[in-house]
């Protein structure tokens, strides 16, 4: 280990805990915001809807940007597995500090992701009484995964599935056109 690293160590670690605090704290912002907006509106249904699709956009074209970016030195993916071995690896370590714990196939065009520890629902205690509140903070996540997929040139759809927090699975389903 090189002289620099080691006398700035700590100072880089605590940087990087920061900018993950500020990501979380950012993201339960975006979500109250989005929520909060749409609570003027009389059908409640519509309402969650909507929010949804507005954070799932969101993440979307932050998925786009950042897997453009990540990828822009890489040689190209040989098949799709490659592609969410990629995402479960690399970009999820960028993005979320850590690897997905689990990648599932049926070879078939279905992956299932499982976080153990999902960074962006570690904040809420891990009781029942919030599972019916993780959706609409997994709306970002689902549409970060799907924007970056889709600008790797692969159409699909995901949904997420929380059944004990801060446990998280991401089904993805890849669209064959």
């Amino acid at each position: 280990m090189t002289v620099s690293k080691l006398q700035f160590g700590p100072r880089i670690r605590a940087r990087n805990m920061a900018d993950d605090a500020l990501f979380e704290f950012l993201h339960m912002e975006i979500v109250a915001h989005v929520y909060k907006e749409q609570a003027t509106r009389e059908d409640i249904d519509k309402e969650r809807v909507t929010c949804v699709s507005t954070l799932e956009a969101m993440g979307f074209r932050v998925g786009q940007g950042l897997i453009e970016r990540f990828t822009k030195d890489c040689p190209t993916f040989k098949d799709d597995l490659d592609v969410m071995k990629f995402l479960c690896k690399d970009f999820w370590n960028t993005v979320f500090k850590k690897q997905i714990d689990n990648l599932r196939t049926n070879h078939q065009g279905t992956y299932v992701l499982q976080d153990n520890k999902f960074a962006l629902l570690t904040q809420f205690s891990s009781g029942k009484q919030y599972l019916e509140e993780a959706p609409k903070y997994l709306a970002f996540s689902c549409g970060l995964i799907r924007g970056a997929l889709s600008n790797l040139g692969l159409e699909s759809v995901v949904t997420a599935e929380v059944s004990l927090m801060p446990s998280c699975k991401f089904q993805v389903v890849i669209q064959k056109l």
